[in-house]
């Protein structure tokens, strides 16, 4: 036979287009268009039109200054010859059908103000009746918003759409359609079946043939399609195909658990006022489908966006409650928004996971049994602890499949965290997290599965994402048409659970993934947008002292505890942990609100901490210090209030020529002319840190021009570039008192001025560095350099409730990929027997690296990322005033980097009065250290309480308290009873034992 096998692909190309797909509308009629024009900010359809009447319109109006709203009033009358015929209403308001959300959507609306469904770029349909009888009237409202498009090239091009303060003013879209339509279902189900066939023809070998059977079959139902009446061809047509899809799969097919899904980001390209309008118009479209799919079952995740649904779209939130009664609406996640879980903070990432589930159990009686974060940069090693300790078995994730360097190994596998808690987890093969079950998206799950032969079953999550509207009919019927066909994995459409009950069932022993799923991608983010992470890491830590403070003086002096006033701050820092948040990937409106948002719990915290703390000093006129860390400091016990004990201690300064020579009994520092550390001496060690020919606190600029993706990434070759801004225009002592000496060093470069207070305080075997930097530069990474005379080949990173070793050699493609990674509070390195620490107060992005010395072996720098410019999405990202401590501790080992870490993040405050503060809870053990102290969420004024092994080693320790329990219960992250039970204790404690990195829930009653 004669290969004619292009001609044929493309004749199936051109019928589809031009003959068949044009027959699934053969008629239209017009409607009346009319619109209002409203403010910047939403307007409830009640109000449409109330401060001005409609106006008339027609298609080809140019309507939608950014972030506008527009509303449609669209009118007609079905005609009478269409009686007997499904009807549907196509409004086009400008749609690039190109991509299938990020620009202009709609919310449609009966005149009574209930909601029908949302209008997307491929989702653009309305049905007004299913079988008309003529003549009927027809009227819908629509909401659209003119959202700008800024990936609509994936140029990166900086732009100003991203604040409403500077975006242009003149109208984005133009409408591109209005009219009533005949829908003819037949001529649609021949669409499907064509479509199914072809792209399933299209991914099948030239040698397989299957591929020649589904060909020749799709040439002769061309062959009986009569492009005259398309419609009354159609079945006779599909008649044809009949046999071919009706061949069922082969028995080894991959199985495919297909889940409707919708990823919205919370916020991103769009602030969060965007995303609650985006949740509405996806529901609303899932809701109508779950109406007329019974099999059809939908996961969303996020419990921030239930909430919103709640609060804003209540007649819709009572019909998702009935879908999820049903089972067919299924909440996952099981956290308060898909958040970053790089940056949080151990009790941050916790309260996610508490805030979230917590929700849907008392939302919909739903526990979660999955963490479902497909889109965050990368996954925390102290994650499948915190999973399972939330109540939770298993995770989703997907991001890592967009590693540059190195293919993740695995899709199904036991993922082992810091502690050695393990936890089923899935990537799903199909490297998407938004399918449209094509035939391509299919093959490739099946081909890249890399568990073959031990299981054979994957979760492809499918629908439209971000502004597209979920899930499609056009999907379901293609997946009901894969459901058991040959040449095609088998397609079912089920929830997470049923696809995690049998995965686990075929595949009971899965391989082993050993600490953090590490993105080798998005490395900027860790750096990106400074402001909103100072926030976020000023507020964590004044949450916790809030609620020690607040716990502490419930108890001692029955001060109400205010729940909903820390449940509701809680809520607010943990939104703003969504991943294009805190990760500095969003546009400036985001990030201003973030950053307004931040200042605002600030300023409440601060009132909190401020009422506790007055009502515990009493009324006296004694300086009583406040301890609000974990570790005892200057004779302040840790959580505990009493007048300064710090010992008598001294710093001498002296000044030669090359600068200044500041000692203590425990550090000499040398800093020179040009503000550089040219000496850091332990004598106690008698070591020199800083190497031969180096220096310390030495400011670097790189170019900072990645390839893609501006705000997330930072690509290795920035480092092929660097100035070290050495010259110094002020170099002097600014405070020299019998306590402290600091020096004052001055530097400008380009547009920006770095201004630094170097300090070295009494007894301190710690110099301290304050830095300022009036920042405005455009693309370029800043960093703080430090090398020190250490000979080691990894670095420890503080993470959540721990740390993690990582690599600092390129012995593999896998360890040279980790050349800039997360630290939270600090990082450490170290030898046999001394080492040494960099803490820091609002930085995360480091890199570490060792070198050879010309006296022999090596030597490290540790290196803080301060500050990047990129200019996509906001093009005056991180401009400004930005302030930050470092903490440069010679001979630390890991207890005192965790130790300077909560020292410098949780500073000592000063209240007036005359009743010193007992602890409430505290710790002889400085190892296990005490992350949480807080009264019961359940309102029962139990004390709970949250510690941690930090070391990495095992710990017992004696846990005292200030009040006497009645009894001392292990409960999970969300207080509920634990496995252990009930703790054995006295009145005034009891002791623990931990194992490396265990995290403890302790709930603690009392009389």
């Amino acid at each position: 036979m004669h290969d004619d096998g292009k001609l044929t692909e493309e004749r199936i190309d051109r019928m589809l287009r031009d003959r068949v797909r044009p027959a699934v509308r053969p008629e239209a009629a017009p409607v009346t268009l009319d619109t209002w024009h409203g403010t910047s900010a939403p307007v409830p359809v009640a109000n449409s039109g109330s401060s001005g009447e409609y106006r008339g319109a027609e298609v080809g109006d140019r309507w939608g200054p950014p972030w506008s709203t527009t509303w449609f009033r669209l009118r007609g009358e079905v005609p009478t010859e269409w009686a007997g015929r499904a009807v549907e209403l196509v409004f086009d308001p400008g749609f690039d059908h190109r991509r299938p959300g990020f620009q202009c959507e709609g919310l449609v609306y009966r005149p009574d103000g209930s909601i029908v469904k949302g209008l997307n770029p491929r989702n653009e349909w309305v049905r007004v009746s299913e079988a008309v009888a003529g003549g009927e009237p027809v009227e819908f409202h629509v909401e659209a918003a003119a959202n700008p498009v800024f990936l609509g090239d994936h140029s990166f091009t900086p732009t100003e759409l991203g604040d409403p303060d500077t975006a242009a003013t003149e109208p984005l879209y133009r409408v591109e359609r209005a009219e009533l339509t005949i829908f003819d279902n037949r001529v649609e189900q021949l669409v499907h079946d064509i479509e199914v066939l072809d792209q399933l023809m299209r991914q099948l070998s030239t040698d397989d043939p299957r591929r020649w059977e589904i060909l020749r079959s799709l040439d002769r139902c061309l062959d009986a399609v009569d492009p005259r009446d398309v419609s009354g061809s159609a079945d006779r047509a599909r008649e044809v195909l009949t046999p071919v899809l009706r061949k069922p799969a082969h028995a080894s097919a991959h199985r495919v658990s297909a889940v409707g899904h919708a990823h919205i980001d919370s916020a991103w390209l769009w602030p969060f006022r965007e995303t609650v309008r985006k949740v509405a118009r996806t529901v609303s479209n899932v809701l109508g489908l779950l109406e007329e799919h019974p099999e059809f079952v939908f996961a969303m995740s996020q419990a921030q966006q239930f909430a919103w649904l709640e609060r804003h779209y209540p007649r819709l939130h009572r019909r998702v409650r009935s879908e999820v009664a049903a089972g067919r609406f299924v909440p996952v996640g099981g956290m308060w928004v898909e958040a970053d879980t790089n940056m949080p903070g151990g009790e941050a990432m916790a309260r996610q996971l508490v805030h979230g589930k917590r929700f849907f159990l008392d939302e919909f009686g739903v526990e979660t049994d999955e963490v479902w974060l497909p889109d965050s940069f990368g996954y925390s090693a102290a994650l499948p602890q915190l999973i399972a300790l939330s109540g939770s078995s298993w995770f989703l994730g997907q991001k890592v499949a967009w590693n540059q360097t190195n293919e993740f190994p695995h899709h199904t596998f036991h993922w082992e965290g810091i502690d050695g808690t393990r936890i089923l987890t899935h990537l799903p093969p199909v490297d998407v997290y938004d399918s449209e079950l094509s035939a391509a998206e299919l093959a490739h799950a099946s081909a890249n599965f890399a568990e073959k032969g031990g299981a054979n079953r994957s979760l492809v999550p499918f629908g439209w994402g971000d502004g597209g509207g979920g899930p499609t009919r056009e999907m379901l019927e293609r997946a009901g048409r894969l459901s058991d066909l040959e040449g095609s994995p088998r397609v079912t459409v089920e929830s997470p659970a049923e696809f995690v009950r049998e995965a686990r069932a075929e595949y009971t022993e899965p391989p082993v993934w050993v600490g953090e799923l590490y993105l080798e991608f998005h490395r900027g983010t860790y750096t990106s947008q400074a402001g909103t992470k100072r926030g976020n890491r000023r507020n964590e830590h004044l949450l916790r002292e809030a609620e020690l403070w607040a716990a502490t003086a419930n108890v001692y002096h029955g001060l109400p505890y205010p729940h909903e006033r820390l449940d509701r701050l809680w809520k607010a820092v943990l939104r703003n942990q969504f991943h294009d948040v805190l990760p500095g990937s969003s546009i400036a409106w985001v990030h201003h609100e973030a950053e307004r948002e931040h200042e605002l719990v600030r300023n409440e915290l601060a009132e909190i901490i401020d009422r506790a703390q007055r009502e515990l000093a009493g009324s006296g006129s004694t300086p009583l210090v406040f301890n609000g860390a974990p570790h005892e400091r200057d004779g302040i016990p840790a959580g505990g209030a009493a007048p300064s004990a710090a010992p008598v201690t001294f710093v001498e300064l002296s000044e030669t020529d090359e600068g200044f020579v500041l000692r203590n009994e425990s550090l000499r520092v040398t800093i020179d002319r040009r503000g550089t550390v040219t000496s850091l001496y332990d004598p106690a060690a008698d070591r020199e840190l800083v190497p031969e020919g180096s220096a310390g606190n030495v400011p670097r600029a790189h170019p900072d021009l990645p390839n893609r993706w501006d705000a997330w990434d930072v690509d290795a070759f920035y480092r092929n570039n660097v100035t070290e801004l050495l010259d110094a225009e002020e170099v002097a002592v600014r405070q020299n008192a019998a306590d402290r000496v600091s020096v004052h060093v001055v530097r400008s470069f380009s547009d920006s001025r770095i201004t630094q207070e170097l300090t070295l305080r009494g007894g301190a075997a710690r110099l301290e560095i304050d830095t300022e930097v009036d920042w405005h530069e455009s693309e370029t990474l800043l960093k703080l350099a430090f090398p020190v005379d250490v000979h080691t080949d990894r670095m420890a990173a503080e993470t959540q409730f721990g740390h993690l070793y990582r690599p600092i050699h390129e012995n593999t493609s896998w360890d040279a990929a980790k050349f800039e990674t997360c630290a939270h509070r600090w990082v450490h390195v170290g030898e046999a027997g001394y080492g040494v620490a960099l803490a820091n107060d609002t930085t995360y992005g480091h890199d570490v690296t060792r070198w050879a010395k010309n006296s022999g072996g090596t030597a490290t720098t540790v290196r803080a990322s301060l500050l990047r410019a990129p200019r996509f999405p906001d093009p005056d990202a991180d401009q400004g005033t930005h302030r930050f401590r470092h903490v440069l501790v010679p001979g630390a080992d890991i207890g005192a980097a965790v130790r300077e870490g909560y020292r410098l993040n949780l500073p000592s405050r000063t209240v007036h009065g005359d009743s010193p503060v007992e602890p409430l809870v505290t710790s002889d053990n400085p190892a296990v250290v005490l992350e949480a102290v807080k009264l019961a969420e359940d309102g029962s004024g139990d004390v709970v309480v949250r510690l941690y092994e930090s070391s990495g080693g095992r710990a017992t320790s004696r846990v005292t308290t200030g009040f006497a329990p009645v009894s001392v219960r292990a409960t999970d992250l969300l207080e509920r009873p634990w496995a252990d039970g009930e703790i054995e204790h006295a009145p005034t404690g009891f002791r623990l034992t931990l194992r490396p990195f265990e995290i403890r829930t302790l709930r603690l009653a009392w009389a």
